[in-house]
Order: C-alpha cells, then structure tokens, then sequence
C-alpha cells in the first residue's frame, strides 16, 4: 500500500495527514503524540479512529498541525485519521467511523466580533437616563 493522505479541519486548525502502514506510530510536526499532545483526554481523541476500526498499532501516522488551539488540533487530527483510514479500506472501516461521528466536519467558527460593541454578541451597558 502507498501513502494515504487526507485532510482535517477544527476551527481554524487544520491537519495534513500521511498514513502508512506500520507499527502504530504517531509523529506530529516531527515530535511524538506523547510529547505533542501531554494530556491523556487528547492523546486519547487522536486514537478513536483506530479503536473504533480495530487497527491499533496497523497504521504509522505522520501529520503536520497548523492553527488553532490545542483541542482543535486534536479534533482535526482525529478528522484527518478517519477519512484517511476510509481512503485505506472503505467497505471495512466507514461504517464504523460514520457511527461514531468521525466522518463529519465540526462546523461551527467563532462568530466575528462586530464593530461598535466589545463582543461579538455582547452589547455596552444600556443605560436609560
């Protein structure tokens, strides 16, 4: 099998991911996953792709991050691996991903803040007299 590439967007993150098969190895911006992402909650988002398919420790993973906070990077990381993976074998593991929601773009951006307020939704203090 050749590399597999797919892309993932979180907000304003966005993963460009390399899938090969492998040992189960994640390398992200040319660090670890255990050194890139050092809460357990995250190191654990990037990984539901592989335990809901089954193929821990099948795919080595290489992916470049850019943008956006932690969590969205995770988010988009996990997004990448999936339509990766569905690219890979698409009759074994998109069912699978669809269930569980990781086929799907998470859409919602930070509304603009408008001009004239401090906020984009929050308003100064109305004051009647």
């Amino acid at each position: 099998m050749k590399v597999v590439n797919a892309l993932g967007r979180r907000k304003s993150a966005v993963a460009r991911v390399y899938v090969v098969p492998g040992k189960g190895n994640i390398t992200i911006n040319g660090r670890e996953l255990n050194d890139y992402f050092r809460e357990d909650t995250l190191r654990y988002i990037v990984n539901q792709p592989f335990d809901v398919t089954g193929t821990t420790a099948q795919f080595d993973v290489k992916a470049n991050l850019d943008g956006g906070g932690i969590k969205g990077q995770a988010e988009a990381l996990r997004l990448g691996i999936s339509r990766a993976l569905c690219e890979v074998d698409r009759e074994a593991y998109r069912p699978a991903l669809k269930a569980a929601g990781f086929l799907t773009r998470d859409a919602r951006e930070v509304e603009r803040k408008k001009p004239g307020q401090p906020g984009a939704r929050r308003r100064f203090q109305f004051s009647k007299r």
